[in-house]
């Protein structure tokens, strides 16, 4: 084993602390070597006249981003049920440091959820770009009182039939599904998902306060977009938000945008619950940083209004975000929240709550999955299993010593 990249004079953001003028060591088998203070280095050390060098001059050295909610972005989306789209996201993705991700599918009609699922596992490992890590299935066991932008004519009362169609498609690959707790015959389905590894989410749910209580017994330990198509906090019945803001072990999505949640009660929640227990989504659209082309999400005509996707012959009806991880970790430390707090948000956790393995942190030994982000919070550079794939570096290596 020899070392292929060595990154000097970075703020490491570990996953488990935040550490200035350090350097991290990448070997030949795509995982990480090591990590150190800059008063350690030593450049002789690496003697292999295949090392790369890299200055990365201050700038935040990161685990890979991991999106584990998002239907789309750059033009692609799930809802295309091709592999290309799939791969097309996958590529996207890197351009804004991420190294994994869950392609997301629609609550829709039973052939179109399939086909979705079936095209996201055709693609699995043939990515270019962020690591596609399994099948996130929003739906389509949920509530008509929270459907939101899902497709009405897919809501489905709970079946195991139909779940087990949808599980034979995924070929083992579904990663997390979400649910309503509050629909009859749920707990069946619950403890059948708990057999099989999917993590459940609650969301798109009108549930009561005792619902999500009755829910957490069966393992429904996440939720979906926090705040977002869920039964509102009430001092009569705390409802789904309230039980997020209650249940320290509860864990939640949030999209931070700005819009989809104010950033004070983004603020609040962080109060109120474990860091560990926070997940940063997109939650983005397939018209995300789409360059050209009409925009649509979902097959609706869309438009980009305020930093969210509207309906173009509605205005007035919201689709959903425009969010990049990039972005979400800007407007977070805009808003005062440490970014140490932030990065755990966008890597450490999802990897933990999903469990995969070896990602989200910056410890030797886990896989080189790695984003670079300069201080104006653009990307510098990205390595995805060691192998550097976006940036100026991986272009020119401009801030290569030697």
């Amino acid at each position: 084993m020899s070392i292929k990249y060595v990154l000097i004079n970075g703020t490491i953001i570990s996953g488990v602390a935040s550490i200035n003028d350090c350097a991290i060591s990448i070997d030949d088998e795509g995982n990480i070597d090591d990590v150190i203070r800059m008063r350690r280095f030593d450049s002789t050390q690496y003697n292999d006249s295949t090392t790369k060098i890299i200055d990365v001059k201050g700038a935040y050295i990161t685990p890979g981003l991991i999106d584990t909610h998002l239907h789309g972005i750059g033009g692609y989306g799930t809802e295309d049920c091709s592999p290309d789209s799939i791969l097309g996201m996958s590529e996207a993705l890197a351009d804004f440091g991420v190294t994994s991700f869950l392609p997301t599918v629609y609550t829709d009609t039973l052939d179109k959820m399939i086909a979705s699922t079936k095209a996201i596992v055709a693609a699995m490992g043939k990515e270019k770009g962020a690591i596609i890590e399994g099948v996130n299935l929003e739906g389509p066991f949920i509530s008509p009182e929270r459907i939101g932008a899902q497709a009405p004519e897919g809501l489905q009362a709970v079946n195991l039939d139909v779940f087990n169609k949808l599980y034979e498609a995924g070929e083992g690959k579904i990663v997390a599904m979400t649910i309503a707790p509050e629909l009859k015959h749920m707990r069946t389905l619950a403890l059948e998902a708990q057999k099989r590894g999917i993590v459940l989410l609650a969301g798109h749910t009108n549930a009561t306060y005792e619902n999500i209580m009755d829910g957490m017994q069966c393992g429904i330990l996440h939720t979906t977009h926090f705040f977002n198509a869920m039964s509102r906090l009430h001092h009569r019945n705390p409802g789904c938000v309230g039980a997020i803001m209650i249940q320290q072990d509860m864990k939640a999505e949030i999209i931070c945008d700005g819009i989809h949640v104010h950033p004070e009660l983004i603020k609040l929640l962080l109060r109120e619950k474990p860091v560990s227990n926070i997940v940063m989504v997109t939650d983005s659209l397939k018209p995300t940083m789409q360059k050209k082309g009409e925009l649509t999400a979902n097959g609706v005509p869309a438009l980009l209004k305020d930093g969210a996707f509207v309906s173009r012959d509605n205005p007035d009806l919201f689709l959903g975000s425009s969010l990049t991880l990039l972005k979400g970790i800007e407007n977070m430390v805009s808003w005062g929240i440490p970014i140490d707090q932030v990065i755990q948000m966008a890597s450490s956790n999802p990897a933990r709550i999903y469990n995969f393995t070896h990602k989200g942190a910056l410890i030797p030994g886990y896989k080189a999955n790695i984003t670079i982000i300069n201080k104006d919070f653009s990307l510098g550079g990205l390595f995805i299993n060691g192998e550097l794939k976006r940036g100026l570096l991986s272009k020119e290596f401009v801030n290569v010593v030697r």
